[in-house]
């Protein structure tokens, strides 16, 4: 038996926008099928064809090595047609708006489409315009949703379960899409999140999402199953947040003397690309404790679970 073809599940709705939205069965059925490709990924041959005849655009407004590159080795994995749209030298910077592209690239007939935009909700907007499948690859502070289902593949994988462990988030809270994503799904799944940022870095009305807020590392640590570390985003801050990369480190850096603070058998996590010596130490980055080289791995079979699953829901799938 293929290993890649026992699952069934159809993710049925035409877009992946966000976590926002999916229910339970929803987040769990990718997962499951994601575990699937996790198998695949592992043999000599891993070239599937259901995706054959499909074309795939990847729509990158902001420049990713991980999420752009996995997206492309998940769809040719997959057997689909994938181009990469070199935004920087297109049209877009010539002063084509946004629905311009939207109807533009709809002409050509994609299938797929992936989207990353610096703007919050211009993902959706581009939804509305095409008549293939959407799938949000980050739209500015709103969400980031492969990036948590890898996240909870990961920490599944590696703990047995989601439902009851304690998940640390700590860092540039305000301006992360991975933050509010993970949020989301880890509330879904019966986790205990927990913030652990600074007063500057946290966003207003953030306590609406049912989480614990804390802004002292040690107490936030505390009885942590998972530390899950979070890039600080200079590039979208306008204005001072931290008074110094150097005294953020101090305070909410990730080195080995506040990890003792989480439990024995705690995890570390990061998204990436990765601040050394800014949100996380090496020592710790690199250390038995780490999965961030796995959370790599994992990005691909999340996206070609994402891939599969939203293929089936296409007209003459």
């Amino acid at each position: 038996m293929n290993i890649a073809t026992k699952s069934s599940f159809v993710l049925n709705r035409r877009h992946l926008l966000g976590i926002e939205g999916l229910s339970f069965d929803e987040i769990v059925g990718l997962l499951d099928l994601s575990e699937e490709f996790v198998a695949l990924n592992r043999q000599v041959e891993k070239k599937r064809t259901s995706l054959r005849g499909r074309t795939q655009i990847n729509l990158f407004f902001e420049s990713s090595t991980r999420t752009q590159s996995s997206f492309e080795l998940a769809g040719k994995r997959l057997g689909a047609d994938v181009m990469n749209m070199a935004v920087n030298s297109s049209a877009m910077k010539k002063g084509e708006t946004l629905i311009d592209t939207a109807m533009t690239l709809n002409a050509m007939h994609p299938d797929i489409l992936v989207m990353r935009h610096h703007a919050s909700g211009a993902v959706e907007l581009l939804s509305q315009k095409v008549d293939g499948s959407v799938i949000n690859a980050g739209d500015g502070a709103h969400e980031h949703p492969t990036q948590a289902l890898l996240d909870a593949l990961t920490i599944r994988r590696n703990k047995g379960r989601i439902e009851g462990l304690t998940v640390a988030i700590c860092g540039d809270i305000l301006h992360s899409r991975v933050a509010r994503s993970n949020i989301i799904l880890l509330n879904a799944l019966g986790a205990r999140v927990r913030l652990v940022a600074p007063s500057t870095l946290l966003p207003a009305g953030i306590e609406r999402f049912g989480v614990e807020i804390t802004r002292d590392m040690r107490e936030g640590l505390a009885g942590a199953d998972i530390v899950m570390m979070l890039r600080l985003q200079r590039e979208r801050m306008n204005g001072s947040f931290v008074p110094s990369v150097q005294e953020y480190f101090a305070y909410f850096g990730l080195d080995t003397r506040k990890l003792a603070f989480a439990k024995p058998d705690a995890l570390v996590m990061h998204p990436g690309p990765m601040n050394r010596g800014v949100e996380i130490d090496s020592t710790v980055a690199d250390g038995a404790q780490s999965l961030i080289r796995e959370q790599v791995e994992m990005g691909v079979a999340v996206r070609m679970a994402v891939l599969e699953a939203l293929s089936r829901n296409l007209p003459n799938a």
